[in-house]
């Protein structure tokens, strides 16, 4: 399900908690691969790679629960 088709306030909020926790997993990940002195590069820039693309979506999603405000 794409992000931008998700407007029921509750599945916002179920899927914006999942993907907290995906990207703090990444992070997690991605600091461990860091610290080896052999670490794969091409691992490492993937999920880094995947660590922003969650971010991207995690601000999407936050934006759709800012309400409108008629100015």
């Amino acid at each position: 399900m794409p992000a931008m088709q998700v407007h029921d306030a509750a599945e916002i909020a179920r899927r914006l908690s999942n993907l907290r926790l995906e990207h703090r997993q990444l992070d997690q990940a991605i600091s461990r691969l860091g610290q080896l002195a052999d670490c794969d590069e091409l691992q490492l820039t993937r999920l880094k790679k995947r660590k922003l693309a969650l971010k991207d979506t995690i601000a999407r999603l936050e934006s759709l629960q800012i309400p409108d405000l008629d100015a």
